[in-house]
């Protein structure tokens, strides 16, 4: 976990990224490659109002310019070393220099990292873009970090929640989180009855990484009349985790967007940073 990648959207909304971002990078000794992102036309979705800044108004290079000052002075704040000046091994940053043109641009970049770092979308839309994060999931082939909106992590990864739903998505998650997890203190693999699909149960996961040295229980939880995303966010702050690990769309998105999901209302209300990839 060695390498993250920070694409900057909209500097005015990045300082929750940078926070979550500096505490992996801390806890790993990541290095942290930030970029310039440029929304266009067909990155907007139904039900989505993109804040684009009209070429007219500002240039791509201004926008790269504003992007690159603000994260260099927020890794410089937080004591890290630019790329050519790390020696020891601690965390480090970088800046890709190219604007990324679009989300697609973007999720192709963040293939080459260990995870990329993204704001959670709110619900005013002023905020980190919903599209943006759901291309990456979608075609990146790499996981997800996302930052709450409110995020300040003293920890990240020592409380884990794997929210088990026994489904490829979240099996292909949880491996690409194995580094993460063999360094946590707890970790507890969730299943909320009735928000399954057909495979191995929470029981069969938890004994796998115990076989890997990872100290993980099991917990099957009634859903009291909740949905299943209510439950896994209100289990996840009850047993005190700093990260969530959930596979993304189990469910089809388009599903998701008619009749809602667990993946649909963690993205709009987890409170703690989120693991994520499909």
């Amino acid at each position: 976990m060695k390498s993250i990648f920070l694409p900057i959207d909209d500097p005015e909304v990045c300082r929750p990224m940078f926070e979550v971002a500096l505490a992996y990078a801390r806890r790993f000794g990541s290095h942290i490659e930030s970029g310039a992102t440029v929304p266009v036309l067909d990155n907007y979705i139904v039900g989505e109002m993109v804040p684009l800044w009209p070429p007219q108004q500002r240039s791509m290079g201004d926008i790269a310019r504003e992007a690159h000052d603000v994260f260099q002075s927020a890794m410089m704040r937080a004591g890290l070393s630019p790329e050519s000046a790390s020696s020891d091994g601690g965390p480090s940053f970088g800046w890709y220099e190219s604007p990324l043109l679009g989300d697609g641009a973007v999720a192709a970049r963040a293939r080459v990292f260990d995870a990329t770092v993204v704001g959670r979308p709110t619900a005013s839309g002023s905020g980190p873009r919903l599209s943006l994060l759901e291309t990456i999931v979608f075609e990146s082939g790499r996981p997800l970090l996302i930052a709450p909106p409110d995020a300040q992590p003293e920890t990240i990864g020592d409380s884990v929640v794997i929210a088990w739903n026994c489904s490829t998505e979240t099996a292909r998650t949880t491996a690409l989180a194995m580094p993460m997890l063999q360094r946590a203190k707890r970790v507890q693999v969730l299943t909320v009855e009735g928000g399954t699909v057909p495979g191995p149960s929470g029981a069969d996961m938890a004994r796998m990484l115990r076989l890997n040295g990872i100290p993980a229980e099991e917990l099957t939880v009634s859903d009291k009349g909740r949905t299943s995303g209510e439950a896994i966010l209100t289990h996840a702050e009850g047993f005190g985790a700093d990260l969530l690990i959930k596979g993304a769309y189990t469910q089809s998105r388009l599903r998701q967007m008619i009749f809602g999901g667990a993946t649909s209302h963690v993205l709009a209300h987890a409170r703690i940073p989120v693991f994520m990839a499909h």
